[in-house]
């Protein structure tokens, strides 16, 4: 009764990458899961069928490829040297 065996969370973890912003990873992890409930195809073969799952682990090891547009850019523009 008390052998519970622990529950691997690792799909469901974010990465921890001082480069990456954790907003970042979940809007293109969210837009990638809208685009498998679309119909799109997966490119991670996994037994999940959810498509959350799937599409963290594609933006998780880097296999969803995307392009900062916008306000992002404006904050990775360097500072004018004084």
């Amino acid at each position: 009764m008390g052998d519970k065996v622990p529950r691997n969370n690792l799909h469901s973890t974010i990465p921890d990458d001082p480069d990456q912003s954790t907003y970042r990873f979940i809007i293109v992890a969210a837009k990638r899961a809208r685009q498998l409930q679309g119909g799109a195809r997966q490119v991670l073969p996994t037994s999940s069928k959810k498509p959350t799952v799937i599409a963290m682990e594609e933006v998780r090891r880097g296999l969803v490829k995307y392009s900062l547009t916008g306000a992002a850019l404006e904050g990775l523009k360097p500072e004018p040297a004084a």
